[in-house]
Parts: C-alpha cells; sequence; structure tokens
C-alpha cells in the first residue's frame, strides 16, 4: 500500500494548505525541474519545520548566520601582532622588538625544562649590581635577551637587573625602542623546579639617548642612558611578562587591554588563549611574604589580621598563597583576583622589588586589566625613577581589594 508524504513548494512553503499525493504517483513536471537548471534550487521542506516558531501568515524570515570557531583554527602571536600594526595601535619597529622578545623567552624556557639535565642549576659564582647571588641561568638568560634584542635591530638602549649600568646598542638600524627587563624573576625558584618568568617593558625612542660613539665619552654615553631611561612606568608603550610553569604563557600589553600566549611544545609558537584580561574587581588571596610580619607597621599588620579573620559571603578567611615569583603571583592575581604585597621593613626602607623593571611593567599590566597598584602612598606608575636599579615598596592587585588596604593605611 503507498504511503502518503507532505510536499510544499518554495511558494506555498508558509501555505495553510497542503498537498497530499501518493507516493507512486510523484512523477515530477518539467515545470518542477525547471529551477535546477536555472540556478534557482528546488526547496522540499517539510511544512512542519517551515512554520516552527511562526504564524502561517508571517512572512520569511533571513537567519542571521552563526560563526562558528574552527576547532583548529588558533591565532599566534606573530599573527596578533601583525592585526595590532594593521589597526595602526603598534608600528612595525616596536612588532619586531615584541618578536624578539618572544623568542627569548622560547629559548629561556627551553633551558629551565632542560635545567637539571644539562648542569645550569646552581649558583655562577658572581653578584649582581644589587649584591645578590647569580644564578647560572641568571646570566645565560640575560645574555639570551640581550642578543636576541641587538638583533632585532630596533632597540636603542637596553636595560637589564643583571647589568650596571644600561647598554647603549650600536647594531641599531632604525628604532630607539628602550627595553628594560629582569629576565629570570624568582630564580631561586630553578634548582627546585617551581614556578619563574621574564618581565620586560617598552619606553619610546628618546632623543636625549642618541650616543655619538665619536664624540662623546664613555661618561656622557652612559650618562645620556640613564637619563634616558629614567622614565615613569606612564610612559610605558608596552609591557609584559612570560610565566615559565606547567605550561609557559606570555602575557603583554600594548595599550589596549591584556592578552596571554600559551606555547604549543607542538609547534613552538606562542597561542593567544587568554583574550582581553580583566581582573576581577575583588578576590579571596592575599600574597605578601608573612615571615617579614614583624617587621612591617603597625597599620599593616591590622591589615593583615583582618585578612586573617573568617568573614565574606562563606564565613571563611582570605586564603594566603606565596610563591616567591612575582610573575607566578600577578598571573594568578590576573585570572582569580586577590592583592600581592612586598611593603618596606625595618630592614628594607624602601622595599625590595626593583621599581624599572619589575613594579613599573607589572602595575602597567595590572591597570590594563582594570585593577590598581600603588606603593602604599602614591600609584606606582606615577613614580619619577632617579636611579636604574632603584626599589620601592608595592601592593598591587584587584582595585576594591586596594582601595580596603588604602583604609588601613590611611
Amino acid at each position: 500500500m503507498a504511503e502518503s508524504i507532505l510536499i510544499s513548494h518554495p511558494s506555498s512553503l508558509f501555505s495553510t494548505t497542503t498537498t497530499t499525493t501518493s507516493i507512486s504517483n510523484l512523477r515530477p513536471s518539467h515545470h518542477e525541474i525547471q529551477p535546477l537548471f536555472t540556478g534557482k534550487p528546488l526547496s522540499l521542506r517539510c511544512q512542519a519545520v517551515a512554520g516552527a516558531g511562526a504564524g502561517p501568515t508571517s512572512p520569511a524570515a533571513t537567519p542571521t548566520p552563526i560563526k562558528r570557531k574552527n576547532r583548529y583554527e588558533m591565532e599566534n602571536l606573530t599573527t596578533w601582532l601583525l592585526k595590532q600594526e594593521q589597526a595602526g595601535h603598534i608600528d612595525a619597529e616596536l612588532t619586531i622588538v615584541l618578536s624578539s622578545i618572544s623568542l627569548a623567552c622560547k629559548q629561556i624556557a627551553s633551558l629551565l625544562q632542560r635545567s637539571s639535565i644539562i648542569n645550569l642549576t646552581g649558583a655562577q659564582g658572581t653578584m649582581n649590581i644589587q649584591g645578590e647571588d647569580q644564578k647560572k641561568l641568571d646570566v645565560i638568560s640575560n645574555e639570551l635577551f640581550c642578543n636576541c634584542l641587538r638583533s632585532s635591530g630596533r632597540t636603542g638602549i637596553i636595560a637589564s637587573e643583571e647589568e650596571d649600568v644600561p647598554v647603549a646598542v650600536e647594531e641599531t638600524d632604525s628604532g630607539n625602542y628602550i627595553v628594560v627587563f629582569d629576565p629570570i624573576d624568582g630564580s631561586a625558584n630553578i634548582d627546585i623546579a617551581l614556578t619563574t618568568g621574564s618581565i620586560f617593558g617598552i619606553y619610546a625612542p628618546d632623543e636625549q639617548c642618541l650616543v655619538d660613539y665619536d664624540n662623546d665619552t664613555l661618561d656622557e654615553a652612559k650618562e645620556k642612558c640613564i637619563v634616558s631611561v629614567c622614565q615613569p612606568g606612564s610612559n610605558l608603550l608596552a609591557a609584559g611578562y612570560c610565566l615559565y610553569s606547567s605550561s609557559v604563557v606570555f602575557t603583554v600589553s600594548i595599550g589596549n587591554g591584556v592578552h596571554g600566549f600559551t606555547l604549543d611544545p607542538a609547534y613552538g609558537e606562542f597561542v593567544l588563549t587568554h583574550e582581553d584580561i580583566k581582573i576581577p574587581k575583588s578576590g579571596r588571596i592575599y600574597s605578601f611574604n608573612e615571615g617579614n610580619f614583624d617587621l612591617w607597621d603597625s597599620k599593616l599588620q591590622n591589615y593583615l589580621n583582618h585578612l586573617r579573620k573568617p568573614g565574606g559571603p562563606n564565613g571563611k578567611p582570605y586564603s594566603g598563597r606565596y610563591i616567591g615569583c612575582l610573575v607566578g603571583e600577578i598571573h594568578r592575581m590576573l585570572l582569580y583576583g586577590g592583592i600581592y604585597g612586598n611593603p618596606k621593613n625595618e630592614k628594607a626602607k624602601t622595599g625590595n622589588l626593583r621599581l624599572l623593571y619589575e613594579c613599573a611593567p607589572m602595575s602597567y599590566l595590572v591597570e590594563q586589566a582594570g585593577g590598581k597598584a600603588t606603593d602604599g602612598v602614591q600609584r606606582i606608575l606615577d613614580i619619577q625613577p632617579d636611579q636604574i636599579h632603584q626599589r620601592t615598596p608595592i601592593f598591587i592587585g584587584s582595585p576594591d581589594e586596594i582601595d580596603k588596604l588604602a583604609t588601613y593605611l590611611a
């Protein structure tokens, strides 16, 4: 026995009448197959489906196409930088500088992963300008950064935690960007395979630093470099860090938000994984080295005591986290919120962290993500450094947490 089905012609998709035809009697007419040869395909649709969600007399609506991301689609750092250049956010020279920094970070990440195997753990047997013992990878990472920046041909001055004074680059082809960096932050964690990182900041070219090697003496050249490097963090054009942990994450801001790229070891490329990071307005995590608690002033001690008391929506105190690596602390804070503090104390009257290549770049990143950073009195980015290795106290994190701290320190 022949079954019956519903056939709706395109002109009657929204009609209230339907035609019931025996399947054994279906014979396409010339009129019905004509659209196949005129570029207008015949539309055969179930009337119940065509009319779903609309009345029988509703006009045909054009569905909005939904762009679905291909599971294999990815955007790497190079592509992202080129898009920023095309959009006018950065110029070609700055694109090259950032690419050269990312290359240095890849090389450092590879050495860190194999440090125990290739005997790169332990001390170098030397001290830096701050009197700190240098690890082997402190020295090697500094050389990697310097070499990558020199070879870019776009860097005019390099200032590093491991260098006594800023270094003027003679090989510059065009562009005189000033790059400040800490090649390995948290190097005490290297030998025990814990979190480490690299921090960098980029300033605009400065006419004062154009050194004439034929006419200027060495002292004059150094003076010009020092003057041009000592800029407040508010002058930064770009800043970022690279986290070396279970993943290698390159996080950067060029003044229009914060973006994170994770290194894919299969391709050797940094892939965009954290787009336009926004720090939570508050967070229940605090990060202070509480071993120095008795060396802090009473106002700060009262603040820490407040954080330890049960409270909040779940009746629990804040959670304390401290890993001894500024990059790791800031990375967690950007994603989860909270507050990090490295205050001055009785033995370190000016704080412990360096303003130029640690505090200023990180403060720039956090502010770009919607957070705040202060030394307890003023905004970190407003501090005018007068020394290359100048130190400063710092409190940085979610805006609500920094505001709460300010009420205790007032």
